[in-house]
């Protein structure tokens, strides 16, 4: 009975985590198709922070830097689009 129950609250526990990942990952989706500029902007910045970290030079001494503020801009962008989903939830859409 005991192996019974722990077998049902595993598969309780893992069907919602499961769900709640679908329903944030088609939140980010719909945003993204709200706001397909950002989030071509957070494309582009992921592409140019992969370009600087493999490039044999430091652009001057600004490597680090533009490192550090490119990565400040996609947790910007990317939080201004969870806002934007947590608005838009609140309002049923």
């Amino acid at each position: 009975m005991k192996k019974v129950i722990i077998l049902s609250a595993f598969l309780v526990t893992t069907f919602l985590v499961t769900t709640a990942f679908v329903i944030v990952q088609n939140n980010k989706k719909t945003e993204a198709n709200e706001h397909p500029r950002i989030e071509k902007a957070i494309e582009e910045l992921n592409s140019a922070i992969e370009y600087m970290e493999k490039a044999p030079h430091d652009f001057g001494g600004h490597k680090a830097e533009a490192l550090e503020d490119s990565r400040k801009a996609v947790k910007s962008l990317k939080l201004a689009l969870a806002y934007r989903a947590k608005e838009d939830n609140k309002k049923g859409k």
